[in-house]
């Protein structure tokens, strides 16, 4: 080797080595040694040595995390495991609450919990393999994100590479933020230069990653810590204070506010000290999350379909402000039920002008004892959604009026039906256009039966034209039927009704959700779907639609009632008539057989199915699949690189077996050329 060639060599380790260095004193310490220019000057040298002896140009240098340029898009990948959402709770009562649930699980165990900030960012998963960064994804729809290994990498401090005593596989879990003062930054740019401003650091964060340039995205300055971990193999951990502590000596970023508590009572007392704090930090925080320390707890406590049980999100109180009410308008929702919205003097609360809020029912206005033209007290709850707090009754000045409830629906002038159980005004005609516009567009939408085209200005046409009665009605639309609507033309009229011909081979679970059953969302319908066939729906009792672990008491009930209903028989069967497959793909109702009953969990990488595919042939002989391992298990399903679940089960005694042994217990015929064997 030359004499310049292991110059060149050593001067590029040494430089590594520094960038790295600092970039550690700038994100994790928020303790700069060097100035930007210097970093900079440091930086330009690395790559233009890089770039003159590429043979010594490595995955991890701190370049690469802005090669490859423009990308053509984000690819979606699927999560090993799930990116759940947290529950909220908005008072202290509800916090105990929450305990008070999981200790009915945990029985005498002792308990004690980490309490951590509520970062207000964008979540992201971030997959490390013998240490080196391999990929990193966003949340998505908790099963599947979208790939944006090559913008994290953009982020200054952000490692492409482990260090200390790392273990051999992991994901760990992170929130991606702006910070307050590099929101102000940008916002100060963009309307400088006449753009639209992000409305909070949270949606510029949002913003940034979609961005498809990473050197772009590199210029917004973001950040990011570490608060979970989704899977781990290769090193033993017992906690989640055990597991921060080792993320950060790995090098990870991770916030160095979270507390260890002995009990809830620490745990209230750290996060009202942090609300009373939250304006003196340099990012947004919108409450605390509250977890469960100990690993094997949370394993015994497990999730629901949505949340975690063994944490929980205190929400700080919302932002407030002060403005006038104008007037009410009524709403009608796709099941009837009659909404007032208060109209407001636009204001500004929360980093977002508000000028509409809701009132949720009358007898909320009857105890707020609100009135058209007073001043009011308006807070975003959880700092999302404006609702009214109050009246300020003492600034009136008698020209305001009172409030009544309407008597008839604001739409079709029917008579309301006053539903006490849900302290609800109801307008119960099924003729009601409202409701069916309603209905059309969330059956049209794109998580339902993702019909292009449909959107509002159409269906109101459509309803207004009487051109449909009913949602099984847009089936019989043809291309000149659309030519009679204001702006279309030939072309976007058959691709329409192309969009709507498509939507018949929709799978069950889609269809499912665009029924719009009350208390049933996506995830609930893909349950059923997978639980159920539909024809079986129609017999099925709420005991058996709870005891198959789809849904909880209430949605079975209320499945049970919408299934019950003549109207509903007559549009599934005008539904069938007009050829909608309403079916889920490779079976959706359950078999009887060896797993049965049976609690089994999968882990590693199958080679013949996909893992959700595998879930979905278990649960269709009857097993209920879960996601964590625990005492209860019956079978653990392990495939290649298997995480730390395999080590669990073995410790807990639990039944492992390989994928062949799990397509015998299904009675399916294995080939040696799709097993890989």
């Amino acid at each position: 080797m030359k004499q310049s060639e292991q110059e060149a060599r050593r001067r590029i380790e040494e430089l590594k080595t520094k960038i790295r260095t600092h970039d550690r004193f700038y994100y994790a310490a928020s303790d700069p040694q060097i100035t930007d220019q210097a970093y900079d000057a440091l930086a330009r040298e690395l790559k233009d040595l890089e770039e003159s002896y590429p043979q010594f140009k490595t995955n991890d240098s701190p370049t690469q995390r802005v090669s490859g340029g423009l990308q053509d898009g984000f690819k979606v990948v699927t999560h090993k495991q799930k990116m759940l959402s947290l529950d909220n709770t908005y008072s202290i009562e509800e916090v105990k609450e929450w305990e008070r649930r999981i200790k009915k699980i945990a029985g005498d165990r002792k308990i004690t919990y980490v309490v951590e900030l509520k970062m207000d960012g964008v979540s992201a998963s971030l997959t490390f393999r013998k240490g080196l960064f391999v990929q990193g994804a966003t949340r998505g729809d908790g099963e599947r994100g979208e790939d944006i290994t090559a913008n994290l990498k953009a982020i200054r401090g952000f490692p492409v590479r482990l260090r200390s005593d790392f273990p051999a596989d992991i994901e760990a879990r992170a929130e991606i933020y702006m910070d307050k003062e590099e929101f102000a930054k940008i916002n100060g740019e963009r309307q400088k230069s006449g753009e639209n401003l992000f409305a909070n650091p949270r949606n510029a964060a949002s913003g940034s990653l979609k961005l498809l340039d990473p050197n772009e995205v590199r210029k917004r300055n973001l950040k990011y810590f570490v608060h979970s971990c989704g899977d781990i193999a290769g090193a033993v951990i017992k906690t989640q204070e055990e597991f921060l502590n080792s993320a950060h000596r790995w090098g990870l970023c991770v916030n160095d506010t979270h507390t260890l508590c002995k009990d809830l009572e620490e745990a209230i007392a750290a996060s009202l000290s942090w609300q009373e704090r939250r304006d003196t930090l340099p990012y947004e925080v919108d409450g605390m999350v509250i977890k469960v320390n100990d690993w094997n707890t949370q394993e015994l406590l497990g999730t629901t379909l949505k949340s975690p049980r063994w944490a929980v999100a205190y929400k700080f109180p919302g932002r407030q402000a002060v403005t006038v009410l104008k007037g009410v308008v009524v709403q009608v929702g796709r099941t009837g039920v009659l909404t007032p919205v208060a109209e407001l003097e636009p204001v500004p609360c929360g980093g977002v002008t508000i000028s509409h809020a809701t009132l949720h029912n009358f007898d909320e206005i009857e105890r707020l004892q609100v009135r058209v033209g007073d001043r009011v007290l308006v807070e975003r709850a959880g700092d999302v959604i404006p609702k009214i707090v109050k009246a300020l009754s003492s600034q009136r000045t008698g020209k305001e009026r009172k409030i009544e409830a309407p008597h008839q629906c604001p739409v079709c002038k029917s008579e309301v039906f006053n539903d006490e159980k849900e302290v609800a005004l109801r307008c119960i005609n099924p003729d009601c256009p409202a409701q069916l516009k309603r209905s059309l567009l969330h059956f049209a939408s794109r998580q339902a039966m993702d019909i292009e085209g449909m959107g509002d200005v159409v269906v109101e046409a459509l309803v207004d034209r009487k051109m449909v009665a009913s949602i099984a009605d847009i089936y019989t639309l043809t291309a000149d039927d659309f030519l009679k609507l204001p702006l279309f033309a030939r072309k976007k009229a058959e691709s329409l009704v192309a969009a709507i011909t498509a939507s018949k081979a929709q799978a069950l679970r889609r269809f499912l959700f665009g029924l719009g059953i009350r208390h049933i969302g996506r995830k609930a319908a893909s349950e059923l779907a997978r639980s159920f066939s539909l024809d079986a729906l129609f017999s099925a009792a709420p005991g058996d639609l709870a005891a198959s672990g789809a849904v909880g008491a209430v949605a079975a009930k209320s499945v049970n009632d919408f299934f019950r209903q003549k109207s509903v028989r007559l549009l599934i069967d005008k539904l069938k008539r007009a050829g909608l497959a309403m079916a889920e793909p490779a079976a959706a109702q359950r078999k009887k057989g060896e797993l049965s009953g049976k609690k089994i969990v999968f882990t590693g990488v199958l080679r013949r199915f996909s893992r959700e595919e595998a879930q979905q042939l278990a649960r269709a002989h009857g097993a209920q699949v879960t996601e964590n391992v625990s005492k209860k298990t019956d079978y653990l399903v392990a495939g290649e690189e298997p995480g730390s679940k395999l080590n669990k089960a073995e410790t807990w005694g639990v039944t492992v077996i390989d994928e062949q042994a799990f397509l015998r217990l299904i009675g399916k015929r294995i080939n040696d050329r799709d097993t890989g064997g």
